[in-house]
């Protein structure tokens, strides 16, 4: 009998089967720092924690998106471990801040399943919320990922789609608690704009971009736990499709978050993601460029010092972003875009 974990295939996963995953992860400033390493995040709130504790908090959170990658990560080797690829995501909503010393966990449930026309994979959709040592909740998302099957001649189970929304609604953004942002400043910041300045269709050219290193995208998923073989085996990747590993694609989407910051210093803090798409491949050496437009301005109920504005973030891979490509004429993605990702962010507001 092997002792060793192949992971799940297709045909291993059941509709409402729940899964609890392995290996709960405490966050220490350690990650912090790596995390700002890899990026170069420079969004106050999460930086300083001065400047958090002027906006109500003890001390600085963690960045969102290291949270989410953290609790993402522990779901790979049960999840997407033989995947081909990661399809998207929906109705991803953050929760409790996540400050060093918390110990965060991952539970899946299996909300749908769909075997594909070549009968040699089928799509998984789960439902995975992370959680921290006080039980509280951190994140709370739906991703979908296309598995290989183990056995090709495997019956097709019955075809589940669950019915996702399309976006989170302003009454299920979660602000994190006592958080006031009467005393923002602006200066400190590094931004002079904020939720009034912005209008909705909009479109922001953050101008800089970033290089893709081998060793950085492959620490960066370590960092996160991240099991998937499509990232570190050289030696079986080499002889796949691509000829060489692939770029986790929460890399690409930090990497976006990161080159936002130059257009939207004031977005310091992440509600929701309510959609995404990786839509073609990253690997080393690639130059990530980024833009945004604006879907939506959002009133946050009860609130006069905040709002949310509802984001469309397109990274680029080797294409600056002045003309802000992302279809053709037909419809079809640009063959130089790698992302495309629907996330709502808070704001401060003036007066």
């Amino acid at each position: 009998m092997t002792k060793t974990n192949s992971g799940n295939f297709f045909e291993d996963f059941r509709l409402g089967q729940e899964i609890r995953h392995a290996t709960p992860r405490t966050v220490t400033t350690g990650d912090v720092a790596l995390y700002t390493a890899l990026y170069g995040s420079r969004f106050a709130f999460s930086s300083s924690d001065e400047f958090a504790r002027s906006l109500g908090l003890g001390r600085a959170p963690v960045d969102d998106l290291l949270a989410f990658h953290i609790v993402f990560g522990k779901t790979v080797p049960d999840v997407s471990l033989n995947a081909v690829a990661n399809l998207g995501y929906a109705d991803c909503r953050f929760g409790a801040p996540v400050y060093p010393g918390d110990t965060l966990r991952s539970v899946s449930k299996v909300i749908g399943l769909k075997e594909n026309s070549n009968g040699k994979t089928g799509v998984v959709y789960v439902r995975s919320t992370g959680t921290n040592q006080r039980g509280e909740t951190v994140l709370d998302y739906a991703r979908w990922v296309m598995v290989r099957k183990r056995d090709e001649s495997a019956p097709a189970p019955e075809a589940v789609i669950p019915d996702l929304p399309k976006a989170v609604p302003a009454g299920r953004l979660e602000i994190p608690a006592g958080l006031t942002l009467e005393g923002y400043d602006a200066e400190l910041a590094g931004s002079p704009h904020f939720w009034d300045d912005y209008q909705e269709g909009e479109a922001i050219d953050h101008v800089d971009g970033m290089t893709i290193e081998e060793a950085e995208h492959m620490m960066a998923t370590r960092l996160y736990q991240n099991t998937a073989k499509v990232h570190f085996n050289q030696y079986t990747e080499g002889q796949g499709r691509f000829g060489r590993r692939l770029v986790y694609g929460g890399h690409i989407i930090s990497l976006a978050r990161a080159l936002s910051f130059n257009g939207l210093g004031n977005a310091f803090k992440i509600l929701a993601i309510n959609g995404g798409r990786h839509v073609n491949p990253s690997f080393a050496g690639d130059t990530i460029h980024a833009w945004t437009k604006v879907v939506e301005k959002i009133e946050i109920p009860g609130r006069r010092d905040m709002g949310a504005l509802r984001l469309q973030l397109v990274a680029t891979k080797d294409r600056p972003c002045a003309d802000h490509p992302l279809k053709d004429a037909a419809g079809e993605y640009d063959k130089a875009v790698v992302l495309d990702l629907d996330y709502t962010v808070l704001l401060p507001r003036r007066g």
